[in-house]
């Protein structure tokens, strides 16, 4: 595929955007997951209306171990899975298909704690499921570190990945993505830098119609990211119909938390509609979650 592929709209389309510059508001508090690591990423079925939520399971990081948890969207936990070898949980997605199941997309095939390809199962509270019980797509042949994300209100799917070490986006139609016809997708462009500094990493993000948010940031940190200047985390939009950075600003949602760690974005388009953003707090094995949103217009 040439790069900066023209814009393909699909079938439906979706342009309204969160103005970055209004002010977040907090949803969940220093909620508790099923392992004590961080957040990585989640997503909304709004359908059932549950909160999913990835996580590396204790000492799975190198290996891709995943925690995959189930909520209430007040927080309270229904259950989890494991998902061993699938990969960092950078990003995912909820698709409410037609026959009313309901599928999650992540990562798979974890490559030095990082998925390799995408795949889409059925929650199942306590179960564990290895690659070999999915089945993988790696719809963007020679590219590494795929990260799938889904918006259910264009019924489009995105996936980041890596081409030579360079990080760029790629969406589908996702009826289409879902018959694994990977040849036409909608758009393809390169990743816009997601924070004024290039060494702070990417921690996730999130499509809406013809918009993509990307998020980045650490953890507070006495020398290097000190709380009383309340954080490096910056929220980005991109218009995914020419590739532009549309807005990108610092976001001190959530400045009082301990640790403060920003982890994960996602959409929610019906009731509570707006950008919701992860961010981990508490104590090292002890960790919390707390989600703020900027509305959706």
């Amino acid at each position: 595929m040439p790069s900066g592929r023209p814009w393909h709209p699909g079938s439906t389309t979706v342009t309204d955007r969160v103005d970055l510059d209004v002010p977040a508001k907090r949803r969940l508090k220093e909620k508790a997951l099923h392992e004590g690591t961080v957040l990585q990423s989640f997503a909304f079925d709004e359908v059932h209306q549950h909160l999913y939520v990835l996580q590396v399971r204790r000492g799975g990081i190198g290996a891709g171990n995943l925690c995959l948890n189930k909520l209430e969207y007040d927080g309270t936990l229904l259950g989890h899975m494991h998902l061993q070898g699938f990969g960092h949980g950078v990003s995912m997605g909820v698709q409410n298909a037609a026959d009313g199941k309901v599928w999650i997309w992540t990562e798979s095939e974890a490559k030095r704690g990082y998925g390799q390809s995408v795949t889409r199962f059925q929650f199942a509270a306590g179960a564990t499921r290895t690659v070999a019980d999915v089945n993988t797509r790696k719809p963007i042949p020679g590219s590494t570190n795929n990260q799938p994300t889904v918006c259910m209100a264009s019924k489009r799917i995105a996936v980041r990945y890596r081409i030579k070490g360079k990080p760029r986006y790629r969406v589908w139609d996702l009826d289409a993505f879902v018959h694994r016809a990977y040849d036409d997708p909608i758009t393809d462009i390169a990743q816009p830098a997601p924070h004024p500094d290039p060494k702070i990493p990417f921690q996730g993000y999130a499509l809406h119609g013809d918009h993509l948010y990307q998020l980045a940031g650490t953890a507070y940190d006495p020398k290097t990211n000190p709380a009383a200047k309340f954080g490096n985390a910056h929220l980005s939009c991109v218009d995914l119909t020419t590739g532009e950075l549309l807005q990108r600003m610092r976001t001190q949602a959530g400045r009082s938390l301990t640790h403060r760690e920003p982890e994960g974005l996602a959409v929610r388009h019906r009731t509570g509609k707006g950008l919701y953003l992860g961010l981990a707090s508490g104590a090292a094995g002890a960790r919390r979650f707390s989600l703020y949103a900027k509305p959706l217009a």
